[in-house]
């Protein structure tokens, strides 16, 4: 089976290159998300509203807040070089910290001091039906997952392949669908591999060894401590990614296939659309109040959470799964990084540029339909490396055997090697080769980790988690804004872009004529 895999890999690769097209990988369209939660210099949650000059959550496309009022979300357009990119989140952090007062960014995607789900405000958006069932979905959230899980903080890298590279491999494919139904066949091939080869991500880029004891505030703490206010995974890469963060146990039911757009659309759907009783006994509509937007398995596409996902860009009032459905898919979402202490914006090149490879490895080999057992042997192969990731000999499931980590991970950079070169196309630097060396010295010493150097500068420095995160927001803070000279002309657009925001809701809430009963049974019968 390997052997079959690598010559349809190393066939493909050699279509690319016989192509003619030397740069024929380059091209692709990159973006970030990334969240961030506001602090107190004394590193609580803040309850602050979102600053009024950051613009309206709803109607600042590069501003806004995701489940909590406190949570940030900072989002990048796309561009075609990853330093443009870079570039654009060092400013805009600079924006956001000229009008933060006193408060700081938290630097780790575990969360800050907490004193339990009720000190994480809800996030708010107007009074429109829009801005109402937005809110209104989050409350659902905290009601079935716990508020605590959404203080939690990431960042989302958002992937598109160059519309030369689709003409390209639709000739070496020899295919004869229509090109929409072939790029979303792609698109699908890669998130198949990503499920398969994920965890690799999480062994290279996890930095969420280690969290506050106030993340577990009234629920049972079931990791060692490392001090009095510290627990952690000695091995571990990160918890935001296993069954203590985002892959919690209330979804370990909900199965979504991504064998194909169609399955897809099926599973989200009747996800959707199938009442699940533990949430009907919390009840939807409740004096009055609105509690959930409905009490099924799921309120809406978004709260199922998987490492990446197809994505389009909606029109308004449209549905994510009405988007794919009408022109297939545009991008892929990456959602496993966690914010990095040790970069300022969060993010560095040489982890964009690696990820950029590592999707072109996903696409380009073969991707076999997953069935459920496969699925439930992925699943436990991300959280073994989220749990115990660093762990000397550790062993995944591959095809059905196990298989040294460590030694299959080698296996997947050396593939990557003849992408990272074609990456590099033109590039005297060799930038994407250079990304991939310094993954391959983690590989070989686990101690260059960052779920290591996390743990390495706590226990060199004295400091809990909680002080060490503490430290490096300031530092951050003091970065910002003494970088000069600022990128005046930019910052003159983040705030005329959030002025405009406030107009844009304020037009939103006049135009709504709809009672918000009708707007929701609409928009969710749609």
């Amino acid at each position: 089976m390997r052997n079959v895999v690598d010559k349809k890999f190393e066939r493909r690769l050699a279509g690319l290159i016989n192509s003619g097209e030397r740069g024929v990988l380059r091209g692709g369209r990159k973006g970030v998300e990334k969240e961030s939660l506001r602090v107190s210099p004394a590193g609580e949650i803040v309850q602050t509203p979102h600053p009024a000059a950051l613009g309206a959550p709803l109607t600042n496309e590069h501003i806004t807040t995701d489940y909590s009022e406190s949570l940030i979300e900072l989002v990048t357009p796309p561009f075609r070089e990853t330093w443009e990119l870079l570039q654009y989140l060092c400013d805009i952090h600079q924006f956001v910290y000229r009008h933060l007062d006193e408060e700081l960014l938290w630097s780790t995607s575990m969360p800050c001091a907490l004193q339990g789900d009720a000190s994480i405000p809800l996030a708010q958006f107007g009074t429109s039906n829009v801005g109402r069932m937005k809110t209104i979905y989050r409350h659902g959230l905290g009601m079935r997952y716990g508020r605590v899980m959404q203080a939690i903080s990431g960042v989302h890298f958002n992937y598109s392949f160059s519309t030369k590279l689709w003409g390209v491999l639709e000739g070496v494919s020899k295919s004869k669908r229509l090109p929409q139904d072939f790029v979303s066949e792609q698109y699908f091939a890669v998130l198949r591999n990503y499920r398969r080869y994920g965890w690799l991500v999480l062994y290279l880029f996890g930095t969420s060894p280690a969290v506050s004891k106030s993340f577990f505030a009234g629920r049972e703490v079931t990791l060692p401590s490392l001090d009095d206010d510290t627990v952690y995974e000695p091995y571990g890469t990160s918890l935001r990614m296993s069954d203590i963060g985002y892959r919690n146990k209330n979804q370990a039911s909900v199965s979504v296939s991504v064998n194909s757009l169609d399955d897809y659309v099926r599973d989200l759907s009747r996800a959707i659309g199938t009442p699940y009783p533990p949430y009907e006994k919390l009840g939807v509509k409740v004096d009055g109040e609105y509690l959930q937007l409905n009490a099924n398995i799921l309120q809406i596409e978004n709260e199922y959470y998987s490492f990446i996902r197809p994505k389009r860009i909606a029109r308004s009032g449209e549905r994510p799964t009405k988007a794919l459905q009408r022109a297939g898919v545009e991008y892929v979402e990456v959602r496993a990084l966690d914010v990095s202490a040790f970069d300022p914006v969060g993010v560095n090149q040489n982890k964009l540029r690696f990820l950029e490879a590592f999707l072109a490895l996903c696409l380009l080999r073969d991707s076999a339909p997953i069935d459920r057992g496969e699925q439930e042997a992925l699943d436990a192969n991300h959280l073994l490396v989220a749990r115990r990731g660093r762990e000397s000999g550790l062993r995944l499931n591959r095809e059905g055997r196990d298989f040294p980590m460590v030694e299959w991970a080698r296996e997947l950079l050396d593939s990557m090697q003849g992408l990272c070169e074609m990456l590099d196309h033109g590039e005297l630097t060799r930038p994407y080769t250079a990304a991939l060396e310094q993954q391959r010295a983690k590989i070989e010493d686990v101690e260059r980790t960052p779920s290591a150097r996390l743990l390495a500068e706590m226990r060199q420095s004295g400091d809990t988690f909680f002080q060490l995160a503490r430290r490096m927001s300031k530092l951050h803070k003091d970065y910002f804004l003494g970088l000069y000279p600022p990128n005046e002309r930019r910052l003159a657009e983040f705030a005329a872009a959030a002025q405009d925001s406030h107009e844009a809701q304020r037009r939103i809430e006049a135009a709504d004529t709809r009672d918000f009963d009708s707007y929701l049974a609409n928009y969710l019968a749609d």
